[in-house]
């Protein structure tokens, strides 16, 4: 059987999108079934043999870091999107308040402890248990940012000596912070890429962050960078704010609120184009 198994030769699978109007052949000239197919039907996708409302299929992503159309998890898992959501959001909004200066508080190291056991070991769980149903993105997403935080909060620990690495020199200090602010700038851009077929919510703690990721590096850079700094602090605390959004719409339902979340759809940018075609 083994033997079988490492001999077989990988073969060509595609898959493809059908609708009422295009039909699509699901063998090949030879009569295999090559082709897995999504078909759209009115208020209803299927999904291979499985069919489901699309209603549900485009609420499932609001509150669960899907940022696309997909059938809901097999596995019999709680969504674990709201509390690596709600880690990240209560997280950064602390920091970003102590980045403005809120209270004329400067020093960070209250966050220390929100950053390894919240924002990060918590986090960090949610994101593999992210992996467990099936969700690759909120995976990456939750693991990273959980990683992020456990990073950001052993930079102000001295038992890491990563400060005293540097000695008396602040500005080799300031732009490998910089640096480091940087590279979570890229991997948030491109993580942002990936949610413009999602919904306004959802876009925007990307988005948010972003900016948020691209001002602290700014700020890093320069010598006296305290108002960019500030305003890093404000969009961060808009990003905690959109963040928590999106995990009370994965959390909240008609059975434990009287007030739920609506998905806002991003506008299709392909749809024109399809229509044309």
């Amino acid at each position: 059987m083994s033997a079988d198994l490492e001999n077989q030769i990988p073969q060509e699978h595609k898959f493809v999108v059908e609708d009422e109007n295009n039909p699509v052949q699901l063998t090949d000239d030879s009569g295999h079934h090559k082709i897995t197919k999504i078909v759209s039907e009115g208020d209803y996708v299927t999904f291979g043999n499985e069919r489901y409302l699309r209603s549900e299929l485009v609420e499932a992503f609001g509150g669960s870091l899907n940022p696309g159309l997909s059938p809901p998890p097999k596995h019999d898992f709680a969504n674990p999107a709201p509390l690596g959501l709600s880690a990240f959001a209560l997280t950064t909004f602390v920091l970003s308040l102590i980045n403005c200066e809120a209270r004329g508080v400067t020093i960070p190291n209250i966050v220390v402890g929100l950053a390894f056991f919240y924002g990060g070991a918590a986090q960090l769980v949610a994101g593999m248990f992210e992996i467990a149903v099936g969700n690759t993105f909120g995976g990456v997403a939750l693991s990273s940012y959980g990683g992020f935080w456990g990073s950001w909060a052993a930079i102000q620990v001295d038992a890491f000596g990563i400060v005293a690495a540097y000695g008396d020199d602040t500005t080799q200090l300031r732009y490998a912070v910089g640096i480091f602010l940087v590279g979570w700038f890229i991997f948030t851009f491109f993580m942002m890429l990936m949610t413009l077929k999602s919904t306004v919510a959802f876009f925007s703690i990307f988005f948010l962050l972003s900016i948020t990721f691209l001002l602290l590096a700014i700020a890093e850079f320069k010598a006296d960078g305290v108002s960019i700094k500030k305003a890093a602090g404000v969009f961060g605390i808009l990003t905690a704010f959109a963040a928590w959004y999106n995990a009370y719409a994965g959390l909240s339902n008609k059975q434990n609120s009287y007030i739920t979340v609506k998905a806002i759809q991003l506008p299709d940018l392909q749809a024109p184009k399809q229509k044309a075609q």
